[in-house]
């Protein structure tokens, strides 16, 4: 009887410290090669920079981490004074992972749904990447001597070898997605592919519509549907979408009241260095032809009001300027679906949108061609 209850004792016990609260996650790991003491971090990326969602220290070659995670994210374990940040699915349940210090490709996840699913993806894409790394072992000190000697011929023949093995990827990504339209790696997926634009919005939609409720409404799910809905509103040969926002005195500017004959929204951002870089060749436009009716309206990605107003001021930006300060979170960016910056949209006198993303003498010649300008 004794017995009996002892057994029926420690199975309750062990019920109770693997019972983990409403969105609770715990990760048991194994960190081979790492030195006992060492800190051990699970990260997040917000808005503001990365936050830390629990510390340990590695005892024996393992370590644990606890905590919250109001909704599924992509966390990150890093170790410090290690080249380590190996990513996982933060979500509720008891992950497992196991940390090979000099072989990180070797390292394992899973433990719940979507760490089992990304651990999939890793395994049947790893000879993917061992094709990858090889070629770039290969064929790195050619690329090197190439660059080096303006060697456009041996550069291309490269980037057109290596883009194999990129389409490679991609398409196991694409089957992948298709295959798993309830894991959280098929949105990440989709969200990357949206980003380097590498499928057209059509597409983007297709697969998106393919994935399930729950997976549509994380975090990322809503930014591509966010995404979606703008691709729909931009649209050259369309009007521009209007907008508003504070000017560097505070004064709300519209987009609306912006316009000229010609108008260019230039979205832009202080620590952006190739924005700051085709500064001087937007000024040279403006002067040129703002008195034949070219206006300019600056939106800035930036989030520090004082390096916003002192690039305005070091680039000689006369022009009209607005910012939310919300860095890549600005609506202004997100209506008009900007994924990288510099990035432009030029306008006619009607306000419709007739080009982006022009650059140079490209950019003049538009711009002539809208004003009437021998």
């Amino acid at each position: 009887m004794k017995k009996i209850v002892f057994i029926i004792t420690s199975a309750l016990l062990f019920v109770a410290c693997n019972n983990l609260k409403d969105n609770e996650f715990l990760i048991s790991g194994t960190a081979n090669g790492i030195e006992n003491g060492k800190k051990v971090f699970i990260e997040v990326q917000t808005e503001t920079g990365t936050l830390a969602k629990d510390t340990a220290v590695v005892t024996d070659g393992k370590f644990e981490l606890k905590g919250i995670t109001e909704e599924i994210d992509l966390g990150f374990i890093r170790i410090e004074n290690e080249q380590i940040n190996l990513p996982l699915i933060l979500e509720e349940g008891k992950i497992e992972i196991n940390i090979v210090k000099d072989s990180l490709h070797k390292s394992t996840l899973g433990g719940t749904p979507n760490n089992d699913k990304f651990q999939k993806f890793n395994t049947e894409s790893r000879a993917i990447s061992e094709k990858v790394a090889k070629f770039e072992k290969d064929n790195g000190p050619e690329m090197q001597k190439a660059q080096m000697s303006n060697d456009t011929v041996t550069i291309n023949k490269l980037l057109k070898e290596y883009k194999k093995f990129q389409n490679e990827m991609n398409d196991y990504s694409k089957k992948f997605i298709k295959e798993n339209p309830d894991a959280y790696l098929s949105v990440l997926l989709l969200e990357n592919f949206l980003m380097r634009q590498y499928l057209t919005p059509e597409e983007i939609k297709s697969y998106f519509e393919g994935l399930d409720k729950d997976v549509k409404e994380t975090k990322s799910g809503k930014k591509i549907k966010t995404a979606l809905d703008s691709m729909s509103a931009i649209v050259i040969g369309k009007p521009a979408p209007n907008f508003s926002a504070p000017s560097p005195k505070g004064k709300t500017i519209s987009l609306k009241e912006s316009l000229g004959k010609v108008t260019i929204i230039d979205f832009w951002a202080s620590w952006c260095g190739p924005c700051r870089a085709e500064n001087p060749n937007v000024v040279a436009l403006y002067n040129e032809f703002h008195p034949q009716g070219l206006n300019i309206i600056g939106v800035s990605l930036d989030k520090d009001a004082t390096k916003w107003k002192d690039a305005i001021a070091k680039d000689g930006l006369v022009w009209s300027h607005v910012s939310n300060l919300k860095f890549w979170e600005d609506p202004i960016a997100k209506q008009y679906n900007v994924q990288s910056i510099p990035a432009t949209f030029i306008l006619d006198a009607k306000g419709n949108i007739v080009a982006k993303d022009l650059r140079g003498d490209a950019l003049k010649a538009k711009v002539k061609e809208l004003l009437g300008v021998k």
